[in-house]
């Protein structure tokens, strides 16, 4: 095999590598991005669901929604396990823009809870309800 010929298969692999990180970078953002309907959120919470903000308790301490519990985002699937939640619960997650609480969902989600929704930011969601 030619010097060339490995040097120009690299160069592949490097260009294939990067355009499948490319996708998967944008398919996890607009994964992240799900949910997020203030109006949709309101009408989850106004039937019972549980409301949990997964931003920092120095945040949460800052303001929060009424009946809101905090458990930072990082921790929310060992919390969840460890407090035997029910995996049928509706729960409804928030934190400053959406982000955070999007990973927390997807976490929820793929520790097999299954009533889960991303409500998006803090200030969207007070807004919404004024």
């Amino acid at each position: 095999m030619s010097h060339s010929f490995k040097l120009q298969n690299k160069l592949s692999n490097i260009f294939k590598f990067m355009t499948f990180s490319a996708l998967l970078l944008m398919v996890s953002n607009l994964a992240l991005a799900a949910d997020q309907n203030a109006q949709e959120a309101w009408l989850k919470i106004d039937a019972g669901a549980l409301v949990v903000d997964v931003r920092t308790a120095e945040e949460f301490a800052q303001g929060h929604l009424p009946n809101a519990i905090n458990i930072p985002f990082e921790q929310i699937t060992t919390v969840f396990t460890n407090k035997k939640m029910d995996k049928d619960q509706a729960v409804v997650l928030y934190c400053r823009s959406g982000r955070r609480s999007g990973i927390a969902n997807d976490a929820l989600i793929s520790a097999g809870y299954s009533n889960t929704y991303n409500g998006g930011g803090y200030q969207m969601l007070i807004q919404q309800k004024k």
